[in-house]
């Protein structure tokens, strides 16, 4: 006599925990998923630093200076006027033209290095509101453009974002910044008010050429420094790294130094230093991770833990500790103090 075959189902209990099981593998898996992601971005961020350090010192090899610091937080990028001292933008846009954005650095060139245009003006506005993947650590955030914050300074002269004039309200920004040293303040201001008083400007009188004197890294204030004046080593001298920004202002641009579009001059959106007094390592400028609440418009830093991404000047970069010995972190932002580097410390 045939038998029926009857299959045998789950029963509740076993159903729930077979989903126990998987809910415990599951929370087993998702650090490790979490973790590989992040080392994968630690690497595009890494990645990314590496392409602007070869692009700083292709323009040190065609001009024989990395890049200039610029001008000032109310100036950006202006094609027609050459890559030194007399460019009112800052490493950024010095460097478009060797990570194969040519385009976008001759935006409006019309052979006037002090046109003040409509047409002009318009290419400022495109180039401000112009992201590049390449300048943004994908541990923070996207490339696309960000409100520009309080203080935001204009696309060029007398254009500014808040006057009413139809003025950029969105910019690109950075995640990396240049090594202006190891003075205590990165800071040079606004700049000149128009091309009429740069113009005029000397070095005693009206430029602030204190910021200069202070310099020791690598770009700053209307720099013009050769690989040559780095005698520390460039293998011992800091180039760029990831700046610290409060994590409440990734994207509100209300951290004052993440306020500004990357195209601009010099001003801590695009530069920080490495001072340490010798004697209070609480006020040292030691990198320091991303935190809700901490502004530090003077600091390297990073969303990653434990670490950030550094590039020194012969183009390598190193992930260097947030616990790094202060005294060490100034050496290495300063280009000529001629005092050894324990490499034990970094």
């Amino acid at each position: 006599m045939n038998r029926a075959y009857r299959r045998r189902a789950f029963t509740l209990v076993e159903l729930l925990v077979v989903i126990t099981i998987i809910g415990i593998l599951i929370a087993l898996l998702l650090p490790a998923v979490q973790a590989a992601r992040e080392a994968a971005r630690r690497v595009q961020c890494s990645n990314n630093l590496k392409q602007a350090s070869l692009a700083m010192l292709g323009h040190e090899e065609k001009f024989h200076f990395l890049p200039t610091g610029g001008w000032g937080w109310f100036w950006v990028g202006i094609p027609d006027r050459g890559s030194g001292k007399d460019q009112p933008g800052g490493w950024v846009y010095c460097i478009l033209p060797f990570i194969e954005q040519s385009d976008l650095h001759d935006l409006g060139s019309d052979g006037n290095p002090n046109s003040t245009t409509t047409a002009k003006f318009a290419a400022s506005a495109q180039r401000v509101r112009t992201p590049l993947a390449a300048m943004n650590c994908p541990s923070r955030r996207s490339a696309t453009t960000y409100p520009m914050g309080y203080f935001s300074g204009g696309v060029c002269p007398f254009y500014d974002a808040n006057d009413g004039s139809g003025g950029v309200t969105l910019g690109a920004r950075s995640d990396y910044a240049a090594c202006a040293g190891d003075q205590n303040s990165d800071q040079s201001g606004a700049g000149p008010s128009d091309f009429t008083a740069a113009n005029n400007m000397t070095a005693s009188n009206s430029w602030p050429q204190d910021v200069a004197k202070q310099a020791t890294g690598i770009s700053y204030f209307r720099s013009e420094v050769p690989l040559a004046m780095i005698t520390d080593g460039t293998s011992n001298t800091y180039m760029l790294g990831e700046k610290y920004i409060n994590s409440d202002n990734y994207l509100d641009g209300m951290d004052g130094g993440d306020n500004e579009t990357m195209y601009c001059g010099y001003n801590s959106d695009l530069f920080r230093t490495t001072y340490y007094d010798g004697q209070h390592p609480a006020a040292a400028y030691t990198p320091m991770q991303d935190t809700p609440g901490n502004y530090n418009a003077n600091i390297f830093g990073s969303a990653h833990a434990n670490s950030c991404n550094m590039s020194f000047c012969d183009g390598s970069v190193q992930a260097i500790s947030y616990t790094i010995d202060p005294e060490v972190h100034r050496r290495l932002g300063n280009r000529q103090d001629g005092l050894p580097i324990d490499l034990r410390k970094l």
